[in-house]
């Protein structure tokens, strides 16, 4: 936004949202990203910003946010709560912008465009109209005193229309992306068309939406050694310390004092009696993680004693003095976090809990797939008839999420028939993610897109900037179940699922994104193509990777002798950073 002067803005996140049975309408998103988002995008060049509703802590520290009183009391009440937040600011901008944040499709052009209106007409507020010409008073910009001046000619703010608030002195601009979503109709034609209209999206803004837009699995409880590859819920808080008691660090002797010691009879064994306690100047044989008795001042190693004739223990000389005992609660105390939210359950976590004596805890996950291989060419079992060819890639398919975690209910296949897709989607309400392998195309037998338009899905992505892969479509169903749709080929549905199988999980599960392997591709210049590309790749002795110059992508044996596929950046040279993702089995 090219502002010449400061300019602040109110938000309205907050409201009742009546019409669409009090669901939190800015969260929802529409074309990959939450209607407030669009909204603070759309007033990202303004100095100040105040969200006015419910507080969100996911919002950054410099959007400053203000709740209306009484909460929902309505859009008056909600601009006045902006402005009070507002005027607290050092150097108040003269303009305001105000904002419904429930205008997917507004930008920082048509922003621009108002304050253009605004600082040549020199009215109180300049308003958006939409294409039938109604005027849409919660896109704005207003004089900070017009503004002012208004509110306080009110003798009430609660649940007043915005007409109550409006100067004399207006003035009104055609703008596109003005519709508003109240109703859930809204929101599934706004949705409906973001979709159709989206560009195909950059291979990290894919994983971003499928992220960030996936409504999650539900949360349950669940059993931590029978849960791998779920994703922890809530923060794992330790029930017991660790140690519960203060064990011996070392095979050697407890001792008291300074030395030398009485060696006693008695021995400390891991998981034995405790020793009595020690008197000073006493030491007992004591094992590695056994109780320390009471008293002990030290455990003394084995290789640093030396023992008398009379049976005195004495420390050899020029050896470090050094406690080797654990300490109880010495690596945490009960209700210590030992693993936040977001973490998956992997076996380090399933024996972390285990230390921390957690058997069972809040997941989301793991997630359950079915596998659909498409095509009357596709033969699994059986001999090959005219026209029809293996499908290599099926079996392998459930191992490849099994990397990830997935679980695999059931691979079918479907053959392809104008109904096939509907009958399918309205199925897969016993899984959690349906995998699909190919008619994502445009072809006449590529079914999956308008059988998903005649759904009430919620499109994620309808095409991929990425080589191959681009014909990639991901959906979540209404009944909550994620579609990933894959292209035919074998090499292409394998390299695009290993590319955002990851970040589909992590939106449905909640888990913490996955840091990449990052590393230079050493012949990038050879690979690189205006759009990125997936090859097979090897890991180099000396570092970085080396990408395949030739790819073969009707089958997978450019795998073979490779340890994973790199991704190409677009207009790369030799020793471009570029990821690299390992294949594990």
């Amino acid at each position: 936004m090219g502002l010449v002067t400061p300019v602040d803005a109110i938000v309205l996140a907050g409201g009742k949202a009546s019409r669409m049975g009090g669901v939190d309408k800015p969260a929802i998103v529409v074309g990959g990203r939450s209607m407030l988002d669009a909204a603070l995008a759309a007033v990202a060049g303004c100095a100040r910003i105040v969200v006015v509703g419910p507080h969100r802590p996911e919002l950054p520290p410099e959007v400053l946010q203000a709740q209306e009183i009484p909460a929902g009391a309505g859009p008056v009440a909600a601009i006045a709560a902006g402005s009070g937040a507002l005027a607290g600011c050092e150097f108040p901008a003269g303009l305001i912008v105000v904002l419904a944040a429930d205008l997917p499709f507004l930008t920082a052009r048509a922003v621009d465009e108002l304050l253009s209106h605004a600082r040549e007409s020199g009215s109180d507020a300049v308003f958006a109209a939409d294409a039938s010409g109604r005027p849409q008073y919660l896109v704005g910009v207003w004089r900070r005193a017009a503004l002012a001046d208004a509110l306080k000619g009110l003798d009430s703010l609660v649940n007043r229309p915005m007409k109550a608030l409006v100067p004399v002195d207006t003035a009104m601009v055609a703008l596109p992306g003005v519709d508003d979503c109240d109703t859930a109709e809204d929101v599934r034609r706004a949705r409906t068309g973001a979709a159709r209209t989206a560009a195909p999206l950059w291979l990290d803004e894919a994983r971003d939406v499928l992220r960030g837009s996936i409504s999650p699995l539900p949360v349950r409880r669940a059993v931590l050694r029978s849960a791998r590859g779920a994703t922890l819920a809530a923060p794992l808080l330790a029930a017991d310390a660790l140690p519960r008691f203060d064990v011996s660090a070392m095979d050697g002797y407890a001792v008291s004092g300074d030395g030398p010691w009485r060696l006693r009879r008695d021995i400390g064994f891991a998981g034995g009696e405790r020793p009595v306690g020690l008197l000073d100047g006493e030491a007992v044989r004591i094992a590695t993680g056994a109780h320390v008795p009471d008293g002990t001042s030290s455990v003394v190693r084995d290789e640093f004693i030396r023992i008398g004739d009379n049976g005195t223990l004495y420390r050899l000389p020029d050896t470090p003095v050094r406690e080797d005992v654990r300490r109880r609660g010495e690596y945490w105390l009960p209700g210590a976090e030992v693993a936040a939210a977001g973490m998956p359950v992997t076996a380090a976590l399933i024996s972390v809990a285990a230390s921390a004596e957690v058997a069972a805890a809040d997941v989301r996950g793991p997630v359950r797939a079915r596998i659909v291989m498409t095509g009357d060419e596709i033969r699994g079992d059986g001999p090959l008839h005219t026209g029809q060819t293996r499908d290599s890639i099926g079996p392998i398919l459930p191992d490849v999420l099994a990397w990830y975690g997935v679980a695999t209910v059931d691979r079918v296949h479907l053959r392809d028939t104008a109904n096939a897709f509907d009958r399918v989607l309205a199925a897969a309400t016993d899984c959690d993610l349906l995998l699909v392998v190919g008619a994502t195309g445009a072809g006449a037998a590529d079914q999956l897109r308008s059988s998903l338009d005649r759904t009430d899905a919620t499109m994620l992505l309808r095409r991929l900037r990425l080589r191959p892969g681009g014909s990639t479509v991901a959906a979540q169903l209404s009944s909550g179940t994620v579609v990933l749709g894959l292209p035919g080929n074998p090499f292409a549905a394998v390299a695009t699922l290993l590319t955002l199988i990851g970040a589909t999980v992590e939106g449905m599960t909640g888990a913490v994104p996955a840091r990449p392997i990052i590393g230079p591709l050493v012949n990038a210049s050879e690979l690189t193509a205006p759009v990125a590309r997936i090859v097979p790749a090897r890991a180099l002795p000396t570092g970085g990777f080396e990408g395949d110059l030739r790819l073969r992508t009707a089958h997978l044996a450019d795998l073979l002798h490779r340890e994973g596929v790199v991704v190409v950046p677009a207009d790369a040279e030799d020793g471009a950073m570029a990821e690299f993702i390992p294949l594990r089995g």
